[in-house]
């Protein structure tokens, strides 16, 4: 699929930074959005400065309604968006033991709503468009509930199957769907999570292959193979098999 625009949030750093610099060396537009202004516009700037064409809006995907109104602007200037990428995401990791209803809507307010707004925002035009490409930066993690990320897993697994039920409503009106579950990306949230992190991908090699598969109109990415393997094995564990197993896990991580 060609695509010549494209909206990302989160874009400031990590996974987003690097779509965002992959998708602009093949010549998109790129829309730039993410709730810290310097980093944002330095990377626009970078962007432009290496023969791209970069511009930013200032969002914080915690606030729905201007999600909607961002992504709408960004429509309009662009003269129509092509590929929406909802990247943005948070963790709380916490012992369930621990985790308040704050925790949870904190990390909910962006994974859940800010996604879901994200994918919304102008999907009646791309219906009536008949063109445009929806992508969600779910995670591996929602294949399982994984101890002290209760928030995160559970997330996850809500817009993976969010994002299957858009692909199997919007097929017939030509607007795809891609589901993007990455294991372990080297960016600063998968520094800040405790324990190992296997089969780690750099942010460039994972933004490649993200791209390279919704070029495909893949319905999922799960990356990298060796560890989606094993997640998706993880789904015939009966639950106390696998409690024993995450249990075992634990307890070898204690210093």
């Amino acid at each position: 699929m060609d695509y010549k625009t494209a909206f990302i949030t989160g874009a400031a750093g990590g996974l987003g930074s690097a779509l965002a610099r992959k998708l602009a060396s093949s010549g998109v537009e790129v829309a730039l959005s993410d709730r810290q202004q310097e980093p944002l516009e330095a990377l626009a700037r970078s962007i432009n400065a290496d023969g791209g064409n970069a511009r930013t809006y200032l969002l914080d995907v915690s606030h729905p309604d201007e999600v909607r109104q961002t992504i709408c602007t960004a429509d309009d200037d662009m003269g129509g968006i092509d590929l929406i990428i909802a990247n943005a995401g948070t963790n709380v990791e916490r012992w369930s033991g621990d985790l308040t209803w704050e925790d949870f809507r904190a990390g909910a307010a962006v994974n859940l709503d800010g996604a879901v707004a994200t994918l919304l925002a102008i999907l009646p035009r791309l219906c009536e468009r008949k063109r445009g490409h929806l992508v969600g930066i779910s995670s591996l993690a929602q294949y399982r509930g994984l101890p002290g990320n209760a928030m995160y897993s559970a997330t996850k697994a809500f817009l993976s199957n969010f994002l299957e039920s858009l692909r199997a409503d919007l097929h017939s009106v030509g607007v795809a769907v891609t589901d993007v579950r990455p294991g372990f990306v080297n960016t600063a949230m998968t520094d800040a999570a405790s324990g190992p992190h296997p089969f780690l991908v750099e942010r460039d090699r994972a933004a490649e292959i993200i791209v390279r598969d919704i070029r495909k109109r893949r319905a999922v990415v799960a990356f990298p193979w060796q560890l989606a393997a094993i997640t998706r094995c993880g789904l015939l564990l009966p639950a106390s098999l696998y409690d024993r197993i995450v249990n075992a896990a634990r307890q070898e991580q204690k210093p």
